[in-house]
């Protein structure tokens, strides 16, 4: 089924809306869980809340990519259920303190969506690509170090110098 099938399930109410989702997107939205919490079973609970979150946000949300609107619900719900079970930074808090070190001043969230969009089409695929496994996925340093067959000093360094070149942006475009 596709995404406007789904979606115009979402609108009739029809609880077949969440197992269309479960379905189409049930195990990239566990991916993105576990790789935040590393737990199976948290994984699927912060799963089962994001068929609940779009149940309840659609109408009247009117998502275009129905994947990256699940993947974001997905990643939210298990940042904050790893926030709350953690007190200690690991994992993948670590992850969201590399992006800390760039505070964005209180500005229109489209406009630092576009000015990142635009950062990352300027790089190369591949360092696109592992920026968004870092940073949207939250996958660890090694896991990407070892699907590219990198260092993980390499990839280390790379996101390091990509995080100072989008500051360096940012703040070009008055965002910090």
């Amino acid at each position: 089924m596709d995404d406007s099938a789904i979606l115009e399930l979402f609108r009739q109410r029809s609880e077949d809306a969440v197992d269309a989702c479960s379905e189409r997107f049930g195990a990239y939205c566990r991916k993105i869980a576990m790789n935040v919490l590393g737990s199976y079973e948290d994984a699927q609970e912060c799963v089962n809340e994001t068929w609940l979150s779009a149940w309840n946000a659609i109408p009247p949300a009117k998502p275009t990519l129905l994947r990256a609107f699940l993947g974001k619900i997905t990643r939210n719900i298990a940042i904050n259920r790893y926030n709350a079970a953690h007190a200690q930074k690991r994992g993948a808090a670590l992850a969201l303190d590399e992006l800390a070190e760039i505070p964005a001043i209180a500005a229109d969230e489209g406009e630092i969506t576009r000015v990142i969009n635009d950062f990352l089409r300027s790089e190369q695929q591949i360092y696109c690509n592992i920026f968004v496994q870092r940073y949207w996925y939250v996958q660890s340093v090694k896991e990407i170090a070892a699907q590219y067959r990198f260092s993980e000093n390499k990839v280390a360094s790379l996101l390091l110098r990509m995080r100072k070149r989008l500051r360096a942006k940012l703040e070009k475009e008055d965002l910090l």
